[in-house]
């Protein structure tokens, strides 16, 4: 059986706020960015591999470790609370070439190597009756036992309803409750068909993939950025290897 076609998009867009150019802040000698790349690459599913981004100078670093970058994603589809929806849709409809599968490989994970690329990839294969895969952890943080503010915060409420519990969720043992997954950034694969078909990136029917050890460890600020460094440090996580030099400006 032939493997369906597949495209990996790196997302890098300029405008990170809470750590300032995250994607090409350097980490143990490359930046963030380059891992990412070094990744999907490295896995050997993907027939290409695209960084969507929207600065001329994150492109050419994009390039320096062998990813594609056609073309520049709009300003509109490159802000902090844009969807990435638009600048998928924006993305697959420009591309010369039609893919089976895209999937979604993120700078912002860093301990996530091909292996698990790869995994994921093999699952979605092999459950037919999904339209895309996402990467989920076990919480660590219990819905069940979260509140909502009411009355201007002198009271609060469940933010789930236990009313039906013998024992309300937020008065049990965490062992005891139901186990409950989050979503993490490490990894989305999914048929192209489903951005025309349900106009979202997702589909309808969405397979869970597990990660491992800190495959989901997610850079969203400078506290984890500087755990990845001890973590690194310590030898408790390690990057993919990249095999050229680290990126010099041309300038």
């Amino acid at each position: 059986m032939t493997p369906p076609t597949a495209v990996a998009f790196v997302p890098a867009r300029s405008g990170s706020e809470r750590v300032p150019g995250k994607n090409v802040r350097p980490l143990a000698g490359h930046p963030l960015l380059a891992y990412a790349i070094e990744t999907a690459l490295q896995s050997g599913v993907f027939q290409r591999v695209v960084v969507s981004t929207d600065s001329e100078a994150i492109a050419e670093v994009a390039r320096w470790y062998d990813a594609d970058v056609p073309f520049l994603r709009p300003d509109e589809y490159a802000t902090s609370i844009s969807p990435d929806i638009e600048w998928l849709r924006y993305t697959l409809e420009r591309l010369e070439e039609r893919y089976e599968l895209f999937a979604i490989v993120r700078a912002t994970n860093p301990f996530r190597g091909p292996d698990a690329v790869r995994r994921g990839l093999e699952q979605l294969v092999a459950t037919p009756e999904a339209d895309s895969l996402r990467a989920v952890e076990l919480v660590k943080q219990h819905p069940g036992k979260m509140w909502l503010l009411e009355d201007d915060g002198q009271t609060m409420r469940p933010l789930l309803d236990q009313s039906h519990l013998a024992v309300a969720w937020h008065a049990g043992q965490y062992q005891a409750l139901p186990e409950i997954y989050s979503q993490n950034s490490a990894l989305e694969i999914a048929w192209t068909r489903t951005v025309d078909e349900t106009g979202s990136r997702e589909g309808r029917v969405v397979a869970p993939f597990f990660t491992q050890g800190h495959e989901g460890f997610n850079v969203d600020d400078e506290e984890d950025w500087e755990r990845a460094e001890r973590l690194l440090a310590s030898g408790a996580a390690s990057l993919p290897e990249v095999g050229r030099p680290p990126y010099a400006p041309s300038s």
